[in-house]
């Protein structure tokens, strides 16, 4: 049984033709229409979330999960409004989200209806195309209608993927259906086509690369790649050029560099002109490190190429010399076969660098007393390979980065907008559909915030959540700044008094807890023994203060 309104039977029946079955449906009247025929026809993939912020970030987890759009769908209202922390990041993070919103007439609008609200364009800064569906079903307006939910469909994969709003405003009745099948819809292709550079193009780059002395890569947050990486590996030890990357970079590669805080710590220290690249190439998205970005804006390569297909201005470092509308791994390709085997003294430098640090890292972490710096040493060491680990924003992300990743591990992180209102809910909604063990790693304020994300039936036992409970927002103990102010325990760090037991519970998840390094080791090995087949969380309580002092004391020593 489908709707009775033939603006949700065509709408139906283009999703299917772009191949996107996936709906995670949030509960209302108002959406009635669009849940009786994507539940009623038999031939999505329906999921069912409460709250609408986590039913965003859930979908965009399962969308990361997959490789392709999902669909959200909510009720009129605030509803719309809730999905927005999550179509920001997913706009940040190129995920094509397909949003659809239930809307009441435009009639109603302002005119003291409940649940009813401007709704048009309500996320035009984080969309790549916003459309209002028309009222009446006319031969002219499903044309007109279809036509635009084409266009939507269709831009919201191709480039730089990204989110896209459909907004349906529907009268009643609403809950009228009738025992038929999707109608036949005129589907509008999107030609594919490539970006590529021009021979004279191409035989430019290559002369700059061939030229430079000092060749710097930095490899953004990016999805696992083999071919990408083998290529980035072939160059590197080719021409000498130096890969810095993060964990979310997926690259595994020993070629290439990472500890990037702590070499930045210690080059600063040092003779940071040495270090000063010649070329900067930067792919990918965003990185964690602060300190790299200070380091470059300070120390400016002569030229400094980024790619993007879609054409993306970044100018990170200040020094943005060329966008090149490329895919990385062509580009990477193309630049393999022409470059020059030559002397590696820059990427030595690097690599002795990061030796060195690392070295100091490891001494100073054998004498350090229990603190998140250990804690985060240990689940690196625990955590399975072939695994895939999502790291919560503030502090973790930024502890997880300082330590060794995961052998052979894939990472993920909510780092277009860095916020930490819904790593547990991406997470979840990527483990849901994933055949490997997730690890989602993330603070006690955040785990709280987000804590709504454990309230459905897709929690499988593939999920371990752990929860690194140090009574607050110890982010802002480690910056510079909130901590001389009198408002800093309650208002910066605010203080949390309560434990993650009893939510563990309610949502019938497995609990562990520690609160040493003896009792962290013995948990560990229970959490991820092959026996533990079911949703498990493990709470990790450690002290603030003593975070802190070990935090600031181990970079001390690394500039040492």
């Amino acid at each position: 049984m489908i709707s009775t309104k033939k603006h949700i039977q065509q709408l139906a029946q283009l999703l299917l033709s772009k191949g996107i079955d996936d709906i995670i449906i949030s509960p209302g009247s108002r959406n009635g229409p669009l849940t009786h025929t994507f539940a009623g026809c038999g031939l999505f993939n329906c999921r069912n979330i409460v709250d609408e912020r986590s039913a965003a970030y859930f979908a965009m987890g399962l969308a990361q999960a997959k490789q392709k759009p999902v669909a959200i769908v909510c009720s009129s209202g605030t509803a719309p409004l809730n999905y927005t922390p999550g179509v920001a990041e997913a706009f940040y993070m190129n995920v094509p989200l397909i949003v659809l919103t239930a809307d009441r007439p435009e009639y109603w609008i302002d005119q003291a209806e409940s649940q009813c609200i401007r709704q048009k364009n309500i996320y035009q800064n984080f969309t790549k195309k916003e459309i209002s569906l028309p009222l009446g079903e006319s031969d002219k307006e499903l044309w007109f209608a279809a036509r635009q939910i084409n266009e939507c469909l269709n831009v919201a994969a191709s480039g730089a993927p990204a989110p896209v709003h459909i907004n349906i405003p529907l009268e009643e009745p609403l809950h009228d259906l009738l025992d038929a099948e999707l109608p036949v819809v005129k589907t509008i292709e999107m030609a594919t086509s490539e970006s590529k550079l021009s021979d004279a193009e191409n035989e430019k780059l290559a002369a700059i690369f061939s030229d430079s002395k000092k060749v710097l890569i930095l490899a953004g947050q990016h999805i696992p790649n083999p071919g990408l990486e083998n290529q980035l590996s072939g160059l590197a030890s080719e021409s000498g050029a130096v890969v810095l990357k993060e964990h979310l970079a997926n690259l595994d590669d020993p070629i290439f560099c990472s500890s990037i805080d702590a070499v930045m710590a210690s080059i600063l220290e040092d003779k940071p002109e040495d270090f000063q690249p010649d070329l900067l190439i930067s792919f990918g998205g965003q990185f964690v490190s602060k300190s790299l970005k200070q380091f470059l804006r300070k120390n400016k390569p002569a030229n400094h190429w980024h790619l993007s297909l879609s054409d993306e201005h970044f100018d990170t470092y200040q020094s943005l010399t060329k966008v090149i509308k490329v895919d990385a791994s062509d580009f990477f390709e193309k630049l393999l076969d022409v470059a020059d085997s030559k002397e590696n003294s820059y990427h030595k430098l690097w690599k002795n660098k990061e030796s060195q640090v690392n070295l100091l890292r490891d001494r100073f972490l054998d004498k350090a007393d229990f603190c998140d710096l250990i804690v985060f040493d240990e689940l690196r060491k625990a955590i399975p390979e072939n695994s895939v680990v999502h790291l919560g924003n503030s502090s973790p992300v930024r502890y997880a980065l300082i330590c060794d990743p995961v052998k052979n591990a894939h990472y993920f992180g909510n780092r277009g907008t860095s916020g930490i209102d819904g790593p547990l809910s991406t997470a979840v909604g990527f483990a849901s559909e994933s055949e490997k063990l997730n690890t989602i790693i993330l603070g006690d304020l955040s785990f709280f915030y987000d804590s709504n994300s454990l309230w459905n039936n897709y929690i499988g036992g593939n999920l371990r959540v752990i929860v690194i409970n140090n009574r607050g927002g110890n982010i802002f103990s480690m910056i510079k700044g909130p901590t001389d102010s009198p408002a800093f325990r309650e208002h910066f760090f605010t203080e949390n008094k309560f434990k993650a037991e009893g939510i563990a519970k309610t949502f019938e998840l497995d609990y562990f807890k520690a609160e040493s390094l003896d009792e962290l080791q013995v948990s560990l090995k229970e959490f991820y023994s092959p026996e533990q087949q079911k949703a498990a969380l493990l709470e990790i309580f450690t002290d603030a203060e003593a975070n802190t002092q070990q935090f600031r004391e181990l970079f001390k020593y690394v500039k040492q």
